[in-house]
C-alpha cells in the first residue's frame, strides 16, 4: 500500500495568463562524448563567445534564444549561494549562511522578502506548505542558528535537518531540528497524505569523522507529521549497499568509494526514486517510504568519478545522472579533461517491475571549453516540461554557466541554449558560477554562487509548450507529474 502523494501539475489552456575555498573540500569526485550540436541550433551573435574563444572576465554571453532579465545581487560577496526551491510566487534560495526568500511575482524584478541567518553548509533547501527544511552538513557546536563551526571529533558536534515555519514570509520561525548520522549533505522531500518524509543523503569525505565511518551504507529517513512537525524524527536507516558499494580506488582508480549517497530524486507518481551515491547509481522503489527497496544498481568505473544527482524524464523511462568530477572546485570543462568526464550520463529504464534495468546510452557535456581558472562540471538542473515525448532539461555547470539541452534521442543529446559569464578571475582558479538552474513557470532561475539570483527567459520553439505549464510548487528533487 502506497502512502505517496503524487504532485500533479496542470498544463495551462491557450489564452490563460502564464511564473569559498572551504567548499572545495566538502563537495567531491567521472563521462563517450555527446554529439556536437548543429551549428544552426546555436548561432553566435556578434560579441558573444565562439567555439574557440572565451568571454572576458565577468562578461555575460548567451545564445540568441536566451534573454537575461535581471540579477538580484548577492548581499555578501563572501556568501556561497546554493540550491533553490519554489512555492507560488516565492523562490527560496539556500546559502552557507542561511536562506533568502524572494518574491518572484514579477520575474523581471524579484524582491527580497527576508534573509535568515542560520549558518551550516550547505543549507540544501525544500519547502512544503508552511514548512521549510534545511540540510546542515558541517560540524556545528549545537543545532541553533547561533552555532559555530567546530571539529567533527567533538562529542557535542551537531549535523542534520532544521525545520522552519514560513507562514509569515517576513519572519520565518525555527521550530525543530533532527540530528542525522553523518549530517545532511542534501535531502529529498517525499510527500504523503498525513506525513512528509525526508530522505537524508550524507557521505563521508573523511573516514576520521566518527559518524561517517564505514559502513555508512544507507540513508536516514525522517518522518515529519504535517500537523505536528515538532515531532519530526528519524524513523529508519535503510541499507542500500549491503555489499558496501563501490570500493573506489585502488580497485577502481579515480572513482569515489561509496560511503553514502550525495543526492536522491523521487518520482512519487511512479513510486520510484533514483539515487546518485558516490560510486554507484541506483533505481529504487519507494512505495513504502520508510522501506525503500533497490531495483537496480549501476557503476561507471571508466568515466564517472562521483555520482552526484539524478533527473527523470517526464515519461519516467530515462534517468540523467551527473558526475561531479573534481567536487565542483575543479576546472574540468577544459580541453584537457575532454568530453567523457565530468559529464551527464543518460540511462534508459528498460523492463517492468523488479526487472527494470538502467541501460547506458550516452554522455552529454557542454560543448564550450572553459578557462583553467573556471570551476566547471555537471551540476543541478531540472526538466523543462515541454511534453509531447520530447526530453529537455536546463542545468547548472558552475562557471560553465547554464545550459539547456535536448536528450529526446538518448544517443544524440544536443545543447539548444546557453547563458554564461566569463571567469571571475583570469589568474587563479576561484569558486563561482551557477550552483542550481531550474525552470519554473516560464522562466529559468539560477542561483549563482557569487553573483546572486539570475532570471532568464527562454524563447525557443522546442521549449514553447512549457510556458503553458503552471506549478504551484517545485522541489526539484521531488519531481512532479506533468499533465
Amino acid at each position: 500500500m502506497t502512502t505517496s502523494h503524487p504532485h500533479r501539475v496542470r498544463r495551462r489552456s491557450l489564452g490563460v495568463a502564464a511564473t569559498a575555498a572551504g567548499l572545495l573540500a566538502t563537495l567531491l569526485a567521472a563521462g563517450p562524448a555527446a554529439a556536437t550540436p548543429d551549428p544552426g541550433d546555436l548561432r553566435i551573435t556578434p560579441g558573444a563567445r565562439s567555439a574557440t574563444g572565451s568571454p572576458g572576465q565577468d562578461q555575460i554571453v548567451h545564445s540568441p534564444n536566451v534573454k537575461h532579465l535581471t540579477t538580484v545581487p548577492s548581499p555578501d560577496p563572501e556568501r556561497i549561494n546554493t540550491d533553490l526551491a519554489f512555492q507560488g510566487r516565492y523562490a527560496y534560495a539556500g546559502n552557507y549562511n542561511g536562506f533568502t526568500i524572494y518574491d518572484i511575482a514579477d520575474p523581471k524584478a524579484p524582491k527580497t522578502v527576508t534573509t535568515v541567518l542560520c549558518p551550516g553548509g550547505q543549507n540544501d533547501i525544500s519547502v512544503s506548505g508552511d514548512l521549510l527544511f534545511l540540510s546542515t552538513d558541517s560540524s556545528r557546536s549545537d543545532d541553533s542558528c547561533n552555532s559555530i563551526s567546530q571539529p567533527a571529533t567533538e562529542k557535542s558536534s551537531w549535523e542534520g535537518i532544521k525545520i522552519f515555519d514560513i507562514k509569515d514570509k517576513k519572519n520565518p520561525k525555527y521550530i525543530k531540528s533532527v540530528e542525522t548520522a553523518c549530517g545532511s549533505h542534501t535531502h529529498t522531500l517525499v510527500p504523503g497524505d498525513r506525513d512528509l518524509y525526508l530522505y537524508v543523503s550524507s557521505y563521508s569525505p573523511n573516514e576520521a569523522y566518527p559518524d561517517c565511518r564505514p559502513p555508512h551504507d544507507g540513508i536516514s529517513v525522517v518522518k515529519v507529521p504535517r500537523r505536528t512537525p515538532e515531532q519530526a524524527a528519524v524513523v529508519a536507516f535503510p541499507v542500500l549497499f549491503p555489499d558496501g558499494g563501490n570500493p573506489g580506488a585502488p580497485t577502481n582508480p579515480g572513482v569515489s568509494k561509496t560511503t553514502g549517497c550525495h543526492d536522491i530524486t523521487v518520482l512519487p507518481s511512479k513510486d520510484l526514486a533514483a539515487g546518485a551515491c558516490m560510486g554507484d547509481g541506483i533505481l529504487f522503489d519507494i512505495s513504502r517510504p520508510e522501506q525503500p527497496r533497490v531495483i537496480d544498481r549501476v557503476q561507471d568505473n571508466v568515466n564517472f568519478a562521483f555520482w552526484h544527482s539524478a533527473t527523470f524524464n517526464e515519461r519516467a523511462d530515462k534517468v540523467v545522472f551527473t558526475d561531479e568530477l573534481g567536487g565542483g572546485g575543479g576546472a574540468t570543462c577544459n580541453e584537457a579533461t575532454g568530453p567523457h568526464r565530468g559529464a551527464d550520463g543518460i540511462y534508459e529504464i528498460q523492463g517492468r517491475g523488479d526487472q527494470r534495468k538502467l541501460v547506458f546510452r550516452s554522455y552529454f557535456k557542454i560543448p564550450r571549453h572553459q578557462a583553467d581558472t573556471e570551476n566547471c562540471v555537471a551540476h543541478n538542473g531540472s526538466l523543462v516540461p515541454v511534453g509531447g515525448g520530447r526530453d529537455i532539461m536546463v542545468q547548472a555547470w558552475y562557471q560553465g554557466g547554464v545550459s539547456v539541452w535536448d536528450f529526446t534521442d538518448s544517443t544524440r543529446p544536443q545543447e539548444i541554449a546557453y547563458f554564461e559569464r566569463g571567469p571571475l578571475t583570469t589568474d587563479t582558479l576561484s569558486l563561482g558560477g551557477s550552483w542550481s538552474a531550474y525552470y519554473y513557470n516560464g522562466h529559468i532561475y539560477s542561483n549563482d554562487i557569487v553573483k546572486g539570483l539570475d532570471v532568464l527567459r527562454l524563447d525557443d520553439w522546442r521549449t514553447a509548450p512549457a510556458k503553458w505549464v503552471w506549478l504551484d510548487r517545485l522541489n526539484v528533487q521531488s519531481q512532479p507529474e506533468y499533465h
